[in-house]
């Protein structure tokens, strides 16, 4: 419960930060690129702790790492509304960012040892309570969004009470130490020999991971646009399109592990990304919007169990390197949520949106390829390591 309440703070700091962005931006008179440049800081702070010091969870384990994070993401909610110029709320973002990419790690990691304890699927539940905390974090800056209460007032409520909760989890959080030295770190001739196939392992996983979370990003900044401007449905009807996204891979993450019990990763991975992409293709060539908002549901639906189980398997490749493993995939999905929408409205330019939206759903199909990646090493392998 303590490593889920750290996941649904996670996600709700995440939610009231973007409910809120209209109205930092109307305060600071930033233009669109303007704002851009803060989102970009953002997200450069949040991959460079994702690289950099999410690797710390090696040398000191998860809650050493998780606990002070999560503490500074209560903290450091607030710092970015009151500041008072681009460049202060650049350098307040970033660090931000820095917290919140060190923080993703640090839980995941956490995640995957209570797995462990735990003796059954669990991660992907945790990743659902980090939907619903983005829901749950949105819903409390758009309340205080029509209250006319301020973005400072906002950052301050919610920001103290996500270092309340954070505090009290302390005292429920699982505690693992850091693992035994890695045999690379013992022997270098044999990290040598290992080094090759074992990073190539985890760069195919990184390269799962981005083709999935292309299509979150995706659907977060083109599915109301394409539903509204290229099939001609009100506003209101085009919000639907996320909305059914968001319910429907909150709902695929809660029933994720008892599915992966069932059918193991690489069955679960292949039937979800089926289920994505069918879903997807058969919406685009319907062109109705109706169509489309079940479309995206399925593509929610399929990529609700992905990203968990690429991250599992990533930390089951050498458990003295979880926090190793876990930076380099899970940045790499960053970096596809990232560049994914970009690279969408690129190719709209020259094909249209219909068409370009089409590029998630074979993303998609390459992740089924892919999935046999996900089959846990054998069990003397993981020893050795």
């Amino acid at each position: 419960m303590a490593t889920a309440l750290y996941f649904l703070l996670f996600g709700a700091t995440l939610g009231c930060w973007t409910s809120r962005i209209p109205a930092i931006k109307a305060e600071l008179g930033l233009s669109d690129g303007e704002l851009s440049l803060a989102l970009l800081a953002f997200a450069v702070g949040a991959i460079a702790g994702m690289l950099g010091l999410g690797r710390l969870v090696d040398r000191w384990g998860s809650f050493r790492v998780l606990v002070p994070t999560a503490l500074l993401e209560g903290v450091l909610l607030g710092p970015t509304a009151f500041m008072p110029t681009l460049a202060s709320l650049m350098a307040a973002l970033f660090v931000f960012g820095l917290v919140h990419g060190t923080l993703n790690i640090a839980m995941n990691a956490n995640g995957m040892e209570v797995q462990r304890a735990w003796g059954r699927p669990v991660v992907t539940s945790f990743h659902a309570v980090y939907s619903i905390g983005g829901f749950l974090g949105a819903a409390a800056g758009g309340v205080f969004a029509h209250r006319d209460v301020s973005p400072e007032a906002t950052f301050a409520a919610v920001g103290a009470v996500v270092l309340a909760l954070a505090l009290w989890a302390i005292a429920w959080t699982l505690r693992a130490e850091a693992g035994p030295p890695a045999a690379a770190d013992l022997e270098p001739s044999a990290g040598r020999r290992r080094g090759g196939p074992q990073l190539t392992g985890l760069l195919l996983l990184g390269g799962l991971a981005m083709c999935t979370l292309v299509g979150e990003g995706t659907a977060a900044d083109w599915s109301a646009v394409y539903l509204h401007e290229s099939l001609g449905s009100t506003p209101a009807f085009a919000a639907a399109a996320f909305a059914a996204f968001s319910v429907a891979m909150t709902v695929g993450r809660l029933l994720g592990d008892g599915l992966a019990a069932r059918c193991g990763p690489v069955r679960l991975v292949r039937g979800c990304g089926v289920l994505a992409s069918a879903g997807m293709i058969a919406a685009l060539l319907i062109g109705h919007p109706v169509a489309a908002v079940v479309g995206f549901a399925c593509l929610g639906a399929g990529m609700s169990c992905i990203a968990p189980q690429v991250y599992m398997a990533a930390a089951q490749r050498d458990p003295a390197r979880t926090g190793a493993a876990l930076s380099l995939v899970v940045s790499l999905g960053y970096v596809g949520f990232l560049v994914g929408p970009l690279v969408i409205g690129a190719v709209s330019t020259v094909t249209g949106l219909p068409t370009a939206l089409g590029i998630p759903a074979v993303l998609i199909l390459l992740v089924v390829v892919g999935a046999s990646s996900l089959r846990p090493p054998p069990r003397g392998a993981e020893a050795t390591a």
